[in-house]
């Protein structure tokens, strides 16, 4: 994905990201077999509702 396909964040969003993206990290150390999907589900529900967000602005 380029950075196109992305919405405008706020800055309360990219905070919520980061966090997300951080304990992504964590888990991927404790090893190959952890799972991350929870926390992959969590940053997209925020990319979908600032996509969401995006669009009703944009009307």
């Amino acid at each position: 994905m380029t950075s196109d396909d992305y919405p405008k964040l706020t800055a309360g969003e990219h905070t919520r990201i980061a966090y997300y993206v951080a304990r992504m990290a964590k888990r991927c150390l404790a090893g190959e077999n952890a799972d991350r999907s929870d926390l992959e589900r969590k940053v997209n529900r925020i990319i979908d509702g600032a996509r969401k967000r995006a669009e009703k602005n944009a009307k």
